[in-house]
């Protein structure tokens, strides 16, 4: 029999190391908020497959739609229509903020980013990009020009997109500009009102774009006052408002959409991972028009909007909502934050708790404040030992990530918490 470390080592010998395994397992099932190894131990999973599988490993109902999807077919390509992909697109439009109601499905975030910033140069007639300090939007050369969170995404590739601009995220456990409260929200606008004074003009600016919830960069939403801002200067200027939602959608905030908790429409809306419980798809969404400002042949795809993954989108959306799962999650999640600042008074190894919903980042600090990465892989390291996988973000790798299943049981949230205060504990 194949053993878990044959699988690794012969892993080595094909992936270059550029692919990053967080977990030293090799996985055999999934089921709900578990997984099976090859050895048979069973883990809690509080990773989701990066944020991917918002109702579990093989929903009964995603199953149920592929299998049936499988029979009948698998590609489409765009060279015919086919009814699967067109309800896909009407149920998400159906769940994103009002008015956004059409949209261009790809595979990936990165991909989606890449096409948002097509069609906002392409219907403005302009060029500046204004992305985020600790930004994730992907890995694409687009996308890695507007990612912030780690120089490392971006070393080597220079020369990037060119006119893409940079202002500092309202991170305020982290405040750049050493502000808090409401003073470093309005720091971080009047940096960048700054930049539009010195460096590009607003007419200059095809569009802006952030994660209402920093993901790669640690887990921070931001202050509903600056995303209002934003919205308002956007208007201001003739300028489109990118909302990055691919690991804050689909219901992992409590609402389908960050977007909905803040009541801030952007103009262009950027959806991937739990759009299709795994299966490759992602989409923009946009206005009508806008998007009938993009002529046929201005953008295109192959398998984009692939008949197999828009069956697992439908009963992704389909389990969201007939499940009650967004009201789930709201509740788990201001349950979870509770128990965690409660431990967060007990232990000073945790520096912030901060989230919405089953969205939530607790980091984890040395003495002073400084990032306490060491301390977090170890954290990472006793919990898996204990039957629990988390995976961390951040610049300094010092947040742990919580992105539980939807779905998850009231006694897997308490056993995953009971393990994760055993482990800090544990660390002293």
């Amino acid at each position: 029999m194949t053993t878990s470390a044959d699988i690794i080592t012969r892993n080595a010998e094909v992936f270059t190391p550029a692919l990053h395994i967080y977990h030293p397992i090799v996985i055999e099932h999934g089921n709900g908020s578990w997984i099976t190894d090859q050895k048979g131990c069973r883990y809690l999973d509080f990773s989701s497959g990066l944020a991917v599988l918002n109702i579990g490993h093989n929903h009964p109902k995603v199953i149920e739609h592929m299998a049936r999807q499988m029979k009948r077919f698998v590609h489409t390509g765009g060279i015919y229509y086919n009814e699967t992909t067109l309800k896909a697109a009407e149920l998400l439009t159906s769940v994103t903020p009002a008015g956004l109601d059409m949209l261009f499905f790809s595979n990936s975030g990165a991909e989606a980013v890449e096409g948002a910033i097509k069609l906002a140069r392409y219907v403005t007639g302009r060029q500046g990009i204004v992305a985020f300090s600790g930004a994730f939007h992907g890995r694409t050369m687009g996308a890695v020009s507007l990612t912030a969170s780690s120089a490392r995404y971006r070393a080597r590739y220079h020369p990037l997109l060119p006119s893409v601009y940079h202002a500092p995220y309202p991170h305020c456990y982290r405040c750049p500009f050493g502000s808090i409260g409401n003073s470093c929200t309005q720091a971080c606008q009047n940096y960048l009102h700054e930049m539009l004074r010195s460096y590009i003009t607003p007419a200059e600016i095809a569009a802006i774009i952030i994660e209402p919830v920093l993901g790669e960069g640690g887990y921070v939403p931001a202050p509903a006052e600056f995303l209002r801002q934003l919205r308002q200067l956007c208007d201001q200027h003739g300028i489109l408002l990118l909302f990055d939602e691919v690991q804050s959608g689909m219901g992992r905030t409590g609402e389908w959409f960050a977007a909905q908790h803040y009541e801030v429409t952007p103009d262009i809306l950027i959806v991937a991972k739990g759009i299709a419980s795994g299966l490759p798809l992602s989409a923009l969404v946009s206005r009508r028009e806008l998007m009938e400002k993009w002529p046929e042949g201005a953008h295109g795809t192959t398998f984009g909007g692939n008949p197999l993954a828009c069956a697992a989108a439908i009963a992704t959306i389909e389990a969201i909502r007939d499940e009650n799962l967004l009201q789930r999650c709201r509740n788990l999640g201001d349950y979870a934050m509770s128990r965690l600042r409660d431990l967060q008074k007990q232990n000073a190894l945790i520096g912030d708790v901060r989230g919405i919903g089953l969205m939530i980042g607790v980091e984890m600090v040395l003495p002073g404040g400084a990032p306490a990465t060491e301390a977090c892989e170890r954290l990472m390291g006793i919990c898996r030992k204990h039957g629990l996988l988390i995976i961390n973000c951040g610049p300094e790798r010092n947040v742990l990530r919580l992105i539980p299943p939807l779905t998850i049981s009231d006694n897997e949230m308490e056993l995953a918490l009971t393990i994760i205060e055993s482990g800090l504990a544990e660390i002293g």
